[in-house]
């Protein structure tokens, strides 16, 4: 039996598609992002954020997103979420604080939602 057909053009309402078009216009964040693997890094992004994002050649809604700490707007800046990760553990975001951002709830509301699936 095959497997059903995955259909690209299916967009889930609140949802940003992480395709080939938003990784080329996230490619300067997501660097920055993956740099955050070594502490060193995460180290000189706290000392100087203005400077780390420039240095990686964010754009100014990529700037503007970080300096508003805010996830999803970073997502819809060509964020991904796996590499965004390392950022939201520098604002101490837990992975339950971004779902609940990316659901519209709270962080409670959605640590709720999560048991009540199990």
């Amino acid at each position: 039996m095959d497997a059903p057909a995955f259909d690209h053009h299916v967009h889930i309402p609140g949802t940003t598609v992480f395709d080939g078009k938003q990784a080329m216009k996230g490619y300067a964040l997501n660097k920055m992002c993956y740099s955050f693997n070594k502490k060193e890094n995460r180290d000189a992004f706290a000392a100087d954020e203005e400077g780390f994002m420039e240095k990686y050649g964010l754009n100014d809604e990529q700037k503007d997103a970080i300096r508003k700490r805010d996830v999803l707007a970073m997502i819809a800046a060509g964020g991904n979420i796996y590499y965004l990760a390392k950022l939201a553990g520098i604002f101490k975001l837990s992975v339950q604080d971004v779902g609940g951002l990316q659901t519209g709830r709270t962080t409670e509301e959605f640590k709720e939602f999560l048991k009540s699936q199990a």
